[in-house]
């Protein structure tokens, strides 16, 4: 994957070059390109990019739903222990293999990194329906992730050699819904392979090539990996001059030495106020808002009494906030300071999620997450924007593995503390107040799963003071020079 003889990804470190593609279309093909590529899209590459990522990531939602229904088939007496070992090593790779993916990105050919992660991750799923052991699928599912490290990184710092900097919060809006909204689409497909396994192949050859659900959901999604190839494969990507690429080569002579890349990146992720605060912001803001996740279901139960339907509205209200969010960005961008915009979000956020945590009426807390989702939804577009439009081409990759690995890590922690937290916080109220509190002569019920929502709300809280102070000092400090 190492750039030998030309093509990476811009002919100048830190200058976009939004590619011109050629065309012999008649003139009204061009007007209604203008029309749906370029405006919506910001240019016809970023569009193909842009529905190789849907592609991709419908298989991908369809494959992680195999690989767990696989699992839960295979450890049969022990599922959770299997599907947590099977899911868990989607996770790990991220804080080891992250940082060191963000400094061979810049190093190599995006393009053909984003290619030969897609060919290999087709390659793997064609081999899961002969996979039989959960350790096999703990091994495929670290090298799904490993190579779905690479791939990340090189198609962020790819979208703005693809799109004019005004359509970037676009594009970040359309990615969004390429990465998040393609779930129910990968799950109706998992949906449809279980019945069709069932109504056509039951015969003894579909045995040996192993056409049941899972097999045939692997089969589709190594289909999407190779058809987002071919998309990828197209992209007009800028290609370095002869002298950078003589630079690079002699750059990439010292693989051995790749820590060196590696401090200047994390040291530009903590200097430069505009990407310090956005990394702080989204990772922090995550500590808190990840809580959420394990938490709503037991507030669902045993404050709202609304059982696993009261859940299910929350999961629906976050969703539907998200979407809200993104559109209400892609809408105002132009009229937004984005900095300003990105920070006060996340205090907004901390408001929501304290008032959600604090009403026992079902419909007012769904409102209250639904706004949730709306601050999220802003925080993540404009988050991704800012990096797009602050980071040199020559350090996006880092950049990007850097906030992937932040943000991985503290959704973990967030999803492995909060129900902790929540147990020891609810032995501390029941044996300290039995669980109620008075407030200004109201009596409060206070359970662990509150207190935790409520310090979950404080934490995001501090993740925006401290994204404003951050960014202040940065424009203070502008000023002085």
């Amino acid at each position: 994957m190492i750039d030998e003889g030309g093509g990476s990804d811009s002919p100048k470190p830190g200058k976009r070059q939004p590619s011109k593609v050629q065309s012999n279309l008649t003139e009204p093909e061009q007007v209604f390109r203008e029309a749906f590529h370029v405006r919506v899209f910001g240019s016809p590459a970023f569009f193909r990019l842009w529905l190789a990522q849907v592609v991709s990531a419908t298989g991908d939602w369809l494959g992680l739903l195999a690989i767990s229904l696989l699992a839960i088939r295979i450890g049969a007496g022990s599922e959770g222990a299997a599907l947590s070992m099977v899911l868990a090593a989607r996770i790990v790779p991220g804080f080891f293999f992250g940082p060191i993916a963000g400094v061979l990105v810049d190093r190599w050919n995006r393009k053909r990194v984003m290619v030969t992660c897609d060919v290999s991750r087709a390659l793997v799923m064609i081999s899961l329906p002969f996979v039989d052991s959960i350790w096999g699928l703990v091994l495929a599912s670290l090298v799904l992730e490993a190579f779905t490290m690479l791939w990340s990184p090189a198609k962020e710092a790819s979208v703005p050699n693809l799109v004019p900097e005004e359509n970037l919060t676009n594009a970040n809006s359309l990615s969004v819904v390429a990465a998040y909204g393609t779930f129910p689409l990968g799950a109706a497909l998992m949906v449809l392979f279980g019945r069709l396994s069932t109504a056509l192949f039951s015969s003894s050859w579909a045995d040996n090539f192993r056409l049941d659900e899972e097999g045939l959901a692997f089969y589709a999604n190594s289909a999407t990996f190779l058809v987002a190839a071919f998309l990828i494969i197209t992209l007009p990507l800028p290609i370095r001059s002869e002298t950078e690429r003589q630079a690079m080569d002699s750059k990439g002579r010292e693989m051995a030495h790749p820590f060196q890349d590696l401090r200047e990146g994390w040291r530009f992720a903590f200097q430069n106020p505009v990407v310090r605060t956005v990394n702080m912001g989204l990772a922090t803001g995550l500590i808190g808002g990840g809580m959420l996740v394990p938490l709503g279901a037991i507030y669902a139960t045993e404050l709202l009494a609304a059982g696993e339907s009261g859940y299910g509205y929350f999961i629906t209200a976050l969703g539907l906030g998200v979407a809200t969010g993104v559109g209400l960005i892609s809408l105002g961008q132009r009229r937004l300071n984005k900095t300003r915009v990105f920070t006060w979000a996340l205090v907004a956020a901390a408001f929501f999620l304290a008032a959600s945590a604090s009403f026992t009426r079902i419909h007012v807390t769904v409102a209250m997450v639904f706004g949730i989702g709306i601050c999220a939804g802003t925080v993540y577009v404009l988050g991704f924007t800012l990096l797009h439009e602050n980071v040199d081409d020559d350090m996006r990759g880092r950049i990007f593995a850097t906030l992937y690995t932040l943000v991985r890590t503290c959704v973990l922690f967030a999803l492995a503390i909060g129900p902790l937290l929540e147990e020891t916080l609810d032995r501390f109220s029941k044996r300290f107040w039995e669980r109620n509190i008075e407030v200004f002569g109201v009596d409060l019920y206070v359970p662990g799963v509150r207190l935790t929502l409520w310090l979950a709300s404080i934490i995001i809280l501090i993740a925006g003071v401290v994204a404003v102070a951050s960014l202040r000092v940065g424009e203070l400090s502008e000023d002085r020079t």
